[in-house]
């Protein structure tokens, strides 16, 4: 074998790490660009964000120290005028605030929301104020730990029994407990605000709120006999239901209306924590018949290079200070500009999306057309995987509401006259057909299979019954209303 040495060229390509971290930004929400903003600002002394200054002018400027003021001759003239010179005016000091005479359009006040209880500090808070002895108030305990999000009974009495005989003797407290007294416990807590929390179904639930009623209140009787045939209720079974409580088709239809009245979790009105928002990254409006697309500026970066230490860099100098500076601010020159490019991207990239949208923000979702990645990739000349990292986690606000814009691509069916339809106006045309169905006689899946192929529209109906599933609607069967 013989050796030899050669040239060879060749073009290859190689993710630099200015390329890696573009691409890293691309896929980030508004939320984590944020935070890794805040990572680079800590890090990097060459970076700065730009705060925006407000200039504020005064009504009542001080005067100047040139400005003759004799404040003796006015302390001894014979009258005081209405106001005296002082150093510093009161705005200054004082806030506004408010009076039964006057209302400040703001007013700087201390942050003093606080948070709301959860549904368990809720119910032992009125533990703490029932005279239940050390045992039954450890009982309790056990049942509130318990609970489940909806306020529900989350274990069997035995499981419950034997937790407080263990606490017992850990506590070196010699008594047997039994499930008689965690059910007489459970029966007092049960009754205590929000009703029926502590329950173990759903039957019982509604039972606890019903029997908590006045005797006076109409159909509370009825109700609580339906309640004793709860299967055939929830199967919606009016027949067997009517025959077998004794009551007629008017009885049944207000204790049925009656119950609608009662809450079914005690724990709906507690919410586990805060409430999560959704910040637009790009806004829409319409202006003069035209569609306009940019980019929100709250979330929108100011960055750029403090001037001060960059005019510390010497050209010459090769101290292992002056490298770091270097770097610094060559790090700070490519973070900028990804960020930059990662706008110019998610700009570019919603306007061709809206483009192709126009029909849907006019008209609304069953005007949807039939789009994929692929076609967007091929009119703005980028690749695939870069549009799917740029519409992910990304929001759009338009005059129909917040959308992600994921929600805009969609798969296509096709129609009788040869054309595509989306198969998100497809759901929106499923859901207004069955709004305005006659709720004693529902349309089947075939039925609405039948009257989308009457509007050209050529689906099958399992698929049908796919997109109605997705929608969250039951079936025409469970959907049936007898009363």
């Amino acid at each position: 074998m013989k050796l030899s040495v050669g040239l060879k060229l060749a073009n290859s390509l190689s993710l630099t790490p200015q390329l890696q971290q573009a691409i890293r930004l691309l896929q980030l929400s508004s939320l984590e660009l944020e935070q890794e903003i805040q990572i680079q600002l800590e890090s990097n002394p060459l970076l700065e964000k730009i705060e925006e200054i407000t200039s504020t002018s005064e009504s009542n400027p001080l005067p100047e120290a040139d400005d003759k003021f004799d404040l003796t001759h006015e302390l001894n003239a014979d009258y005081l005028p209405d106001d005296l010179p002082v150093d510093t005016d009161w705005n200054d000091i004082y806030t506004h605030q408010s009076t039964a005479l006057a209302m400040p359009d703001f007013e700087e006040r201390e942050d003093n929301r606080q948070e709301a209880s959860s549904l368990k500090e809720h119910i032992m808070g009125q533990i703490n104020l029932l005279h239940f002895s050390q045992i039954d108030k450890l009982i309790a305990y056990c049942v509130v730990d318990a609970l489940d999000e909806k306020g529900f009974l989350d274990a069997e009495v035995s499981e419950i029994t034997l937790s407080v005989q263990h606490l017992l003797s850990d506590m070196e407290i010699d008594e047997e407990v039994e499930d008689d007294e965690v059910l007489v416990v459970l029966k007092y807590l049960q009754r205590l605000e929000p009703i029926g929390v502590g329950s173990r179904n759903l039957a019982e639930c509604l039972r606890v709120q019903l029997e908590s009623l006045p005797e006076s209140t109409k159909y509370r009787s009825e109700a609580l006999k339906l309640l004793a045939f709860y299967p055939l209720l929830v199967a919606n079974d009016i027949n067997k239901l009517m025959k077998q409580s004794g009551l007629s088709t008017e009885q049944l239809k207000l204790a049925i209306g009656l119950m609608k009245t009662l809450k079914p979790y005690p724990g709906s009105d507690f919410s586990s924590g805060e409430a999560e928002y959704q910040i637009p990254d790009v806004v829409v409006m319409k202006k003069a018949d035209h569609w306009q697309v940019q980019l929100n500026p709250d979330v929108m970066p100011k960055l750029r290079i403090n001037s001060f230490y960059s005019g510390l860099i010497r050209r010459a100098d090769q101290s292992a200070d002056n490298q770091y500076l270097r770097n610094q601010m060559l790090e700070a020159k490519n973070f900028i500009k990804s960020i930059d490019e990662r706008h110019k991207t998610l700009l570019k990239v919603a306007s061709c999306i809206v483009r192709h949208q126009k029909a849907f923000l006019e008209q609304g979702p069953e005007a949807m057309r039939p789009l994929v990645l692929r076609d967007v990739a091929e009119e703005v000349e980028l690749h695939e995987s870069t549009v799917s990292r740029v519409t992910t986690n990304k929001y759009i606000l338009t005059p129909r509401g917040l959308f992600e814009l994921k929600y805009f691509f969609s798969s296509h069916v096709g129609t009788t006259t040869g054309g595509e339809c989306s198969s998100t106006a497809i759901r929106a045309m499923i859901k207004k057909l069955i709004s305005v169905e006659n709720p004693r006689k529902p349309l089947s899946d075939n039925a609405i299979a039948n009257l989308l192929k009457d509007e050209g529209i050529d689906v099958a109906r399992r698929t049908v019954a796919k997109y109605r599933e997705s929608l969250h609607i039951p079936s025409s069967s469970d959907r049936k209303v007898l009363i």
